[in-house]
């Protein structure tokens, strides 16, 4: 009797393994990927173009004499196991999702009056590398946050499924409409801390700095 119950356990069991075409399918994950900024520096530019660069960005009144840009980056990498119902009609994935995300290019601009090894350099430059570290900080604060928003919404919830034929599909348009264009949103926040060393106050020390060789320089180079 004994074994008569355990023989027909297992033939449910198998049965219903066949029924479930997902029930082989590995159990779905993300990745994330924080790319470090490739820092590139620019020193050919004149200060009245990095003003007109830098026009809607810093307060009006402030002269520009260094820059520092960078560009929100992200993008993903699908991989996805599929499996289709007997009857063709309906299918399950299991998504495999590698995010990547950073700012790149991270481009440093001080104006071309401003010779390297000079002071007037040096004060600027400095100034400019500040706004590089809190980039850098950004980013890595948002790893731990986007790591769980991520988990939480494609792998968490377990296996996709849907009609024949869809299932890409749906994943492809909710990571195209909505989480990369997130992604950058949180990344491009970073302004509102930019903004918070742009002071009028930074910008009169850096002007002053090096008795008064910033003015000159710019005197002369008109």
């Amino acid at each position: 009797m004994r074994q008569t119950r355990g023989a027909i356990l297992l033939l449910l069991l198998s049965a219903s393994a066949l029924a479930d075409p997902c029930a082989d399918l590995p159990p779905p994950g993300i990745e994330l990927k924080r790319e470090e900024a490739r820092l590139s520096y620019n020193f050919t530019y004149r200060q009245a173009s990095l003003q007109g660069m830098a026009y809607g960005v810093v307060r009006s009144g402030m002269r520009v004499l260094g820059l520092t840009r960078g560009v929100a980056m992200a993008r993903y990498d699908l991989h996805l196991s599929l499996r289709r119902s007997l009857d063709g009609r309906w299918e399950c994935g299991s998504p495999k999702i590698t995010f990547s995300y950073g700012y790149t290019p991270l481009t440093v601009y001080v104006a071309s009056e401003f010779p390297r090894g000079s002071c007037a350099y040096d004060q600027i430059y400095a100034h400019e590398m500040a706004h590089v570290a809190i980039y850098q900080r950004h980013a890595e604060a948002l790893e731990s946050v986007l790591r769980t928003e991520l988990q939480q919404r494609f792998a968490d919830l377990g296996i996709w499924r849907g009609s024949a034929g869809q299932v890409q599909q749906q994943l492809q348009q909710e990571l195209d409409a909505r989480w990369l264009p997130y992604i950058k949103r949180r990344l491009q926040a970073v302004e509102v801390e930019q903004a918070t060393i742009d002071t009028p106050e930074e910008y009169a020390r850096v002007a002053a700095a090096c008795g008064g060789e910033i003015g000159r320089r710019l005197t002369v180079d008109r």
